[in-house]
């Protein structure tokens, strides 16, 4: 890996953060709180949030065996995504190295920040080769973005080929892991300590069933999430979402039972998409959602709008032509879907 220093852009590694109120007296004992022009009245959502979502990270890594000092905490993964062009990639100079096709964010984030985005075209089974993802990157490639299991595609990566890649590259390499809870293979997350270059992103949005308070994670070393720290804005996570995330995280276990039960209906519903006569291929998938290859994606997904029913038509996406993304819902949501198409 190439040092920290050279990564971090130099305005960037130089900056001297802004310095809310609830930072300057950290560690210290307090009761009355007249320093940041709050009103004292409507508590106690009148007080401004923990910068730093310290009880959050502690209830955090019990679950997730990660360090607090190892989490950064975001307005959803998005803010994460954002963050790594802002720190480490020039505008205008700079680019990054993404599988294709893979979750729409990474490139909107580099087209916001005027950062070059190249592509790696996955082979006919959605997976990919170390050797040319590294071959499509220059001296002034500082990202490499896998995400696995991979969004729209539904499949985890090869684990022996992104390690390859973690070791390989020099710059940073940000392995998005938002649907692992679904997956059988195991999060890269042990392997932060011997990876300094590695960040990894999760969220509560998908298995813990908190998509509306926006809670994203990152996890990786103590400097890159000084880092961030340092650069995101400072009251990022409202005082809202940190609570309902701790309510969350006093039973972790819930979350399995959530998981048990979609991936129940997700094969369920799989077996039966194989038996429609416009479904043409169902892919692989170790997410929330799979891919079904359709005879006609846009005409059955108008279909599928007209009666109330929403799936993503994928069908403009690279290697995914006629395809349909259907996110595995509840029974009756399942059941409905699976009336409207035998109808078509």
């Amino acid at each position: 890996m190439i040092s920290l220093e050279k990564l971090v852009r130099p305005n960037i590694w130089s900056l001297a953060p802004y310095s809310s109120a609830r930072d300057e007296y950290s560690g210290k004992e307090a009761h009355v709180f007249l320093d940041a022009n709050e009103n004292p009245y409507n508590t106690p959502y009148n007080r401004y949030p923990d910068p730093l979502q310290r009880e959050v990270k502690s209830a955090l890594k019990k679950v997730k065996g990660v360090p607090e000092e190892m989490i950064f905490l975001g307005n959803g993964s998005d803010e994460a995504i954002d963050l790594a062009y802002r720190v480490f990639c020039n505008p205008g100079r700079d680019n990054v190295v993404a599988i294709a096709p893979t979750y729409g964010m990474y490139q909107v984030c580099a087209d916001i920040n005027d950062v070059e985005y190249r592509t790696v075209l996955l082979d006919e089974n959605f997976d990919f080769q170390a050797d040319k993802l590294l071959a499509a990157c220059d001296t002034n490639t500082k990202i490499i973005w896998i995400c696995s299991p991979n969004n729209p595609t539904g499949n985890s990566l090869n684990r022996d080929e992104i390690l390859k890649v973690i070791e390989r590259f020099e710059g940073i390499v940000i392995v998005d892991e938002a649907y692992i809870d679904f997956a059988q293979q195991m999060s890269l997350r042990q392997e932060l300590p011997n990876h300094p270059n590695l960040i990894i992103l999760q969220t509560m949005s998908k298995a813990w069933g908190s998509a509306a308070i926006r809670l994203g994670m990152a996890f990786a070393s103590k400097e890159i999430v000084n880092i961030y720290n340092k650069v995101k804005y400072p009251y990022n996570v409202n005082q809202l979402t940190q609570q309902q995330a701790l309510e969350m995280l006093k039973d972790p276990f819930e979350i399995d039972k959530y998981v048990k039960i979609l991936l129940a209906e997700r094969t369920r519903l799989m077996q039966a998409f194989q038996e429609l006569p416009i479904c043409e291929q169902i892919y692989k998938t170790d997410a929330n959602f799979f891919l079904a290859k359709m005879t006609d994606a846009n005409a059955i997904y108008n279909y599928l709008v007209d009666k109330g029913i929403i799936v993503r038509n994928r069908n403009k996406i690279q290697l995914c032509q006629n395809c349909l993304r259907v996110t595995i819902g509840n029974r009756t949501e399942n059941n409905e879907l699976l009336a409207a198409l035998r109808q078509y």
